[in-house]
């Protein structure tokens, strides 16, 4: 169970040192096996390789001729990328996955269960910002039911 918002440096290659604490899960939950691949919300996701898998397999049972199916798979299957960090913890986020979540050189990790959000610094303050002014719960929606029984 990933959680928490860690600010990292993107170094001029574009490596980005994973903190240790999520290196440490990574490796107990998937021996270090991880895709990163871009999110619609503008930022990019880092997965577990099993959890991917399980992405993958819905992403697969989605009708392959729909408009949506087809612009699915072309961004988050299209940009999947096998991930390996080096031995001082940084993977190296290839140029286009930077370049579509426009990562300069401060991010944010932040933990989202069964993966990872990865967000450029500013880009994240600035949804966080939009959020506050958002209704978390959209009346009439499915998702309002269930999120209406969450205690915190």
């Amino acid at each position: 169970m990933f959680r928490g918002i860690k600010k990292l440096k993107i170094d001029s290659k574009g490596r980005m040192a994973l903190p240790t604490k999520y290196r440490e899960q990574l490796t107990e939950v998937c021996g270090g096996q991880i895709i990163l691949t871009v999110d619609p919300d503008g930022c990019l996701a880092l997965y577990p390789v099993a959890e991917w898998e399980k992405v993958e397999l819905q992403i697969g049972k989605l009708p392959s001729m729909h408009p949506l199916s087809k612009k699915l798979k072309r961004t988050l299957v299209a940009h999947a990328t096998d991930m390996e960090w080096d031995s001082q913890g940084r993977i190296l986020i290839p140029p286009e996955l930077r370049e579509y979540a426009a990562i300069g050189k401060a991010a944010v990790m932040v933990g989202q269960m069964h993966k990872f959000e990865i967000w450029d610094e500013a880009h994240w303050n600035q949804q966080q910002e939009q959020w506050k002014k958002e209704e978390l719960l959209l009346e009439g929606s499915e998702a309002t039911e269930a999120m209406q029984n969450l205690v915190f």
